[in-house]
């Protein structure tokens, strides 16, 4: 089963190679594009896989683009602090299977 509190272990983003050592390695941000119909349900349904979770994204932006027929694309951005890799997939797994959404896309990066 997969755990979704953050490891010690696993709460670090990897170093380039040839980078040079470091005290304590930077905290990772994991990143979420999601590209779902403009729909009243969506941005609830994904706050809930985040609170449901005791997570708070440290950033959300959304907005409707590009209007297709009468509702149009909903984009939401939005980045969470304190995850592990395998949890940023699992969530990532979980937000693609919720009704309306079309597309996830993830990134990570490090924070100084």
């Amino acid at each position: 089963m997969l755990s979704l509190e953050p490891s010690e272990s696993h709460t670090t983003c990897a170093r380039s190679p040839g980078a040079q050592p470091v005290e304590a390695a930077a905290p990772c941000t994991f990143c979420y594009s999601i590209h779902a119909d403009a729909t009243p349900g969506v941005m609830p349904r994904v706050l809930a896989l985040f609170a449901k979770r005791s997570l708070v994204p440290s950033r959300w932006v959304s907005g409707v683009h590009e209007p297709l027929g009468d509702r149009g694309e909903l984009v939401i951005d939005l980045q969470v602090d304190g995850l592990d890799p395998q949890a940023s997939a699992y969530l990532a797994r979980c937000l693609a299977q919720l009704a309306d959404v079309r597309s996830v896309l993830t990134s990570e990066k490090g924070r100084a």
